[in-house]
C-alpha cells in the first residue's frame, strides 16, 4: 500500500493551489497589457497541454481514442474557452483582484447547473440563501447603478465573466458525466489542447493575429506568459490533482473562497489597484456565501450517472 502524505506535505500543497491559482489573475492582468488575450490564452495552454501530452506518452501512456479526444475537447472548451477565455478578455477592462472576486461565484453557478442537468441535485433552502447572498455580492460589487467613473465596474466585462462562470459550470458537471475513460492527467492534457485550439480560433475571429506586434510587447508580460504556463497550468494543476487523491473534495474545495482574498491582495500590493469599502463589504458577501455553498455540497448525495 502506497504510504500516505504528510501533514507538511498536504499543508504545502494547500498553500500551493491557495497562492499560485490566486496568483494567475494578477498574471494575467500583465500579460493582457500588451499581448492579446485570445491568442495569449490558446498558446499558454497549447504549450502546456502539449508538455504534459509529451511527457505522459514518455511515460508509456497509451494514444488517446477518438472518444477521449471528443470528449475532453467539449469540457476543454467549455472550462478554457468559455471559462478562462472570458477572464482575459475581462482583465483588459477589469483589476485583477476584482476580476477573482466575481470568478469566486463560480461554484454557484456550478450548483445551478447540477439541479438543471438530468437527473442533478436539487438546492436545499440554505444553499438557495446562498445563491441569493452571492448574487447581492456581486451585485453590489459591479454597482451598476454606477457608471465607472463614481465606482461602477465595466458591465460589459462584468457579463462576461458572469457567462464564463456559467460555462465553466456546464464544463464541470459535463466532465463528471463524460466517461471517456482517461486519467486526470491524460485528460487534462486532452483538455488543454483541445481548449487551446478553441482559443486559437477564438483569436482569429477577434482579429489577435493582426493585433500581434512582438516588439511591444513588454518584457513582464513575457515573464508573466511563462509563469502562467509554467506555474499556473502545470504545477498548480498538478498539485491540485495530487490534492484530490489524498484529501476530500470539501477541503480541497476552500481554494474557491481563498483565492479571490489572495488575488485582491496581490493585486493592491504589486499593480497598485485600490480596496474599496465596496471591494471589502462585496467581498466578505462573496466568500461567505461561496462558504456555505461549499459546506453544503459535501452534505448533499452525488449526482447519480
Amino acid at each position: 500500500m502506497p504510504t500516505p502524505p504528510t501533514r507538511t506535505a498536504l499543508l504545502l500543497a494547500f498553500a500551493a493551489i491557495y497562492l499560485i491559482w490566486g496568483s494567475t489573475y494578477l498574471a494575467i492582468r500583465v500579460a493582457v497589457e500588451t499581448m492579446p488575450p485570445f491568442l495569449m490564452a490558446g498558446v499558454r495552454f497549447l504549450i502546456a497541454g502539449t508538455l504534459l501530452f509529451s511527457f505522459l506518452k514518455l511515460r508509456g501512456a497509451a494514444w488517446p481514442t477518438a472518444h477521449q479526444w471528443r470528449a475532453n475537447t467539449i469540457i476543454g472548451t467549455f472550462l478554457l474557452l468559455g471559462g478562462n477565455g472570458a477572464v482575459v478578455w475581462a482583465e483588459q477592462y477589469l483589476p485583477s483582484g476584482l476580476t477573482a472576486l466575481l470568478i469566486g461565484i463560480g461554484p454557484l453557478f456550478i450548483v445551478l447547473t447540477e439541479w438543471a442537468w438530468p437527473g442533478g441535485t436539487r438546492p436545499g433552502v440554505v444553499t438557495a440563501i446562498a445563491l441569493l447572498l452571492g448574487f447581492i455580492g456581486v451585485s453590489w460589487l459591479a454597482a451598476p447603478w454606477e457608471n465607472a467613473s463614481h465606482g461602477g465596474l465595466n458591465l460589459g466585462a462584468v457579463a462576461s465573466i458572469l457567462i464564463g462562470c456559467v460555462s465553466w459550470g456546464i464544463g464541470s458537471i459535463y466532465s463528471r458525466h463524460a466517461k471517456h475513460g482517461a486519467e486526470p492527467f491524460f485528460a487534462s492534457s486532452l483538455q488543454m489542447l483541445g481548449g487551446g485550439v478553441a482559443l486559437t480560433l477564438a483569436a482569429l475571429v477577434h482579429d489577435d493575429f493582426a493585433r500581434l506586434h512582438i516588439a511591444v510587447i513588454a518584457p513582464r508580460a513575457w515573464l508573466a506568459f511563462a509563469y502562467l504556463i509554467a506555474v499556473g497550468s502545470l504545477v498548480g494543476f498538478s498539485t491540485f490533482v495530487w490534492l484530490m487523491k489524498h484529501s476530500t473534495p470539501a477541503r480541497v474545495a476552500t481554494y474557491a473562497y481563498v483565492n479571490p482574498i489572495v488575488a485582491v491582495f496581490l493585486g493592491w500590493l504589486l499593480l497598485n489597484e485600490p480596496i474599496t469599502s465596496r471591494t471589502l463589504v462585496a467581498s466578505a458577501i462573496i466568500v461567505t456565501a461561496v462558504a456555505i455553498i461549499t459546506v453544503q455540497k459535501t452534505k448533499v448525495a452525488p449526482v447519480k450517472t
